[in-house]
């Protein structure tokens, strides 16, 4: 009979556990059967997730796409402020490219609206006024002899914040495009 303590003789490792040394815990004997570990079931990482061509690790779980995160600026102003003078130029330029031979028709003025706005939009992002979000709104009205009223309400930082109005006019129908520049930081 030995004569090590019992905790020793727990913590010695068996014949089996000796010869593979990269695995300690082979599993537990019951009654002849053997019980397989948690440990045994999940394969190294090393065999399955290592490219020999490339010599990287990929992770199981992870996307191959970092999220980047960066780092607070603490800058409160743009680096390029919103000029109106140019976006309004644009913007009357745009409507008169393309209003300038139609007139009024109720039912192709919606998807009418929609271009000029997309067209304005994507001319406004391209001119590169850093920090800013864009809000485009065309309208189309026939004349018919009516006044007609428009107002909108924003939640508004003056120092940041800016806006531009363009009219094209003909003799069946005006046109109005509305240009918000929101500072977004």
């Amino acid at each position: 009979m030995e004569t090590r303590p019992k905790a020793e003789r727990r913590l010695s490792l068996s014949a089996a556990q000796r010869e593979r040394p990269g695995r300690l815990l082979e599993g537990v004997k019951m009654k002849g059967k053997r019980k397989q570990t948690v440990f045994e079931s999940l394969a190294p990482l090393e065999e399955e997730y290592f490219s020999e061509s490339t010599k990287t690790r990929r992770l199981p779980f992870r996307s191959s796409r970092a999220k980047i995160k960066y780092a607070n600026t603490y800058r409160l102003e743009p680096y390029h402020k919103f000029r109106d003078y140019l976006v309004r130029d644009k913007a009357q330029a745009i409507l008169t490219k393309k209003l300038q031979q139609g007139k009024y028709d109720a039912v192709s003025s919606p998807s009418l609206c929609a271009s000029i706005s997309e067209e304005i939009l994507t001319a406004t992002k391209e001119m590169g006024f850093d920090r800013y979000k864009y809000v485009v709104s065309v309208l189309i009205v026939e004349k018919a002899g009516q006044a007609i009223h428009v107002a909108s309400r924003w939640v508004w930082d003056v120092q940041r914040d800016s806006w531009v109005s363009a009219k094209y006019e003909t003799e069946t129908f005006i046109a109005l495009a509305l240009v918000m520049a929101c500072y977004y930081e």
